[in-house]
């Protein structure tokens, strides 16, 4: 095997030939490997949510509310830490490597959670979950950033990350099963929901082992001759599918300067001083959206309990249709981001969000909704708000250089998560604790004023990505 001693440059087209390439079976394997732990990850998360009454049952585990948000906590905790991680190991060892560990966590940790037996083993299994979880969302963006031709990336990326959401509703359909203790005692039906879910996610470790290291990594770390072997294996797959010659690249090539070591010291000088408009950017749109997510997800039973009178053991019904306006926003409005272009669809989907959740805030305040419409307005809100939080994803991914993108993916993750997504819960838990109708309006005015201002900055800030190759979006390092 090749390894990065190579010290004198090299030219190479692999950028441009990876962007010409039409759709095949190559993609579609790309999208099925990587992408379906989203899917793993909407049906685990909203499990878990789901049974953590029963968990609270003396027969069951007997957890009490607050060990019960302990745990979720421990879990966001390990998806921080995880992503830091493994994001600088995405970086170093590679996109294949990684993207097989982190799935590998993330599957132990489901299946140990399954398993556990008191409070402190399911804290520390569900850390485990959230590491690999957080590993992945650098690995896999990574990854399929750089596999993606130019022309797909924006739909694939917001459809892959949408896709959460059909986990979300076969996660709360999934519960109608287990939790029924006509089928499972209750001590076992949650179990084997989190049982089934590892099983399912070992087919997808055996998938991956046929996605081919990322081209563009090998060729910024020496490595041009791997590189040159899986280009040609891409294109000889896509050319029997097609039955015929590939078009020639365009573009005159990368020159690339092998054998470069960029640690957290390079990320950190091209993230905060030399693309620091683009770090502000990336910043304001993880933040805003993480709040605005958190707040209603987590907290959209509590108001139709403590607001609507819903019993608690119907809300999980509520979250189908909010879990279908979730999918369909990134899946219709993806192709957008392509064509018309991201600044403008980035900043109108934020704004969109903001002005309805707004307007339902108001109706909310002045008693005019009930159970099913306030559910069906969340549904219109985050059909668009789903599109702008999958585009912040792909914008972080795509506007840094190769050598530091999953090092970006994971800070800018943490941060979002940490300064966005762990407070907004508790803060809406209690304003809707209070009960009050105001204060529960403040709060949705204050995560509007977050998405406005997050709108505001993609549209004077935003990076004119569609279409255009990685390394047109942002030179590698290895180039300089």
């Amino acid at each position: 095997m090749s390894t990065e001693t190579q010290q004198e440059p090299f030219l190479t087209r692999i950028p441009a030939r990876l962007d010409r390439l039409p759709w095949s079976r190559f993609h579609w394997l790309v999208v099925a490997a990587l992408g379906i732990t989203w899917i793993l990850d909407g049906l685990e998360v909203t499990l878990k949510g789901a049974i953590s009454g029963v968990l609270q049952q003396p027969g069951v585990m007997g957890f009490s509310p607050e060990q019960i948000g302990a745990i979720a906590s421990a879990y966001l905790t390990g998806a921080v830490l995880g992503a830091l991680v493994f994001g600088y190991l995405t970086d170093r060892w590679g996109r294949k490597k990684l993207f097989s560990i982190t799935l590998g966590v993330y599957l132990l940790g489901v299946l140990l959670t399954a398993l556990s037996w008191n409070l402190s083993s399911f804290a520390l299994f569900r850390f485990l979950t959230g590491a690999g979880i957080g590993g992945e969302y650098a690995a896999i963006n990574s990854a399929i950033d750089e596999l993606i031709p130019a022309k797909y990336r924006g739909r694939i990326d917001l459809a892959i990350n949408g896709s959460y959401w059909i986990g979300a509703a076969l996660g709360s359909g999934a519960t109608l099963i287990i939790l029924d203790p006509k089928v499972f005692p209750l001590f076992w039906g949650w179990r084997v929901g989190f049982g089934i879910g590892a099983v399912i996610g070992l087919f997808i470790l055996l998938l991956r082992e046929f996605v081919p290291e990322s081209p563009r990594w090998l060729m910024t770390h020496g490595r041009q001759e791997e590189a040159e072997a899986v280009m040609r294996g891409i294109e000889s797959s896509i050319e029997d599918d097609h039955g015929g010659a590939l078009e020639p690249p365009a573009g005159n090539g990368v020159l690339i300067h092998p054998g470069r070591r960029f640690g957290f010291g390079a990320a950190a000088k091209a993230i905060f001083v030399r693309y620091k408009k683009r770090s502000f950017l990336g910043l304001s749109l993880m933040v805003s959206q993480a709040f605005l997510y958190n707040a209603i997800f987590f907290t959209y039973a509590l108001v139709l309990t403590k607001f609507y009178k819903v019993s608690p053991e119907k809300t999980g019904l509520y979250l189908l249709p909010f879990a279908i306006g979730n999918f369909l926003g990134p899946l219709l409005l993806g192709r957008y981001f392509d064509t018309i272009g991201r600044r403008q669809m980035i900043a109108g989907t934020y704004a969109i969000s903001a002005l309805l959740l707004t307007a339902t805030g108001w109706l909310f305040l002045h008693h005019d909704l009930s159970a099913a419409s306030q559910t069906g307005l969340w549904s219109v809100i985050f059909f668009f708000a789903s599109a702008a939080a999958s585009s912040a994803y792909l914008t972080v991914s795509e506007i840094f250089p190769l050598e530091i993108r999953a090092v970006a993916i994971a800070l800018f993750f943490a941060v979002g998560t940490g300064a966005g997504g762990i407070a907004a819960p508790w803060l809406f838990g209690a304003l809707i604790g209070s009960g009050s109708r105001g204060e529960v309006f403040a709060g949705y005015a204050f995560a509007s004023i977050l998405m406005l201002g997050a709108a505001v900055v993609a549209a004077a800030w935003g990076v004119k990505a569609e279409r255009a190759g990685l390394e047109e979006i942002a030179e590698p390092l290895s180039a300089s």
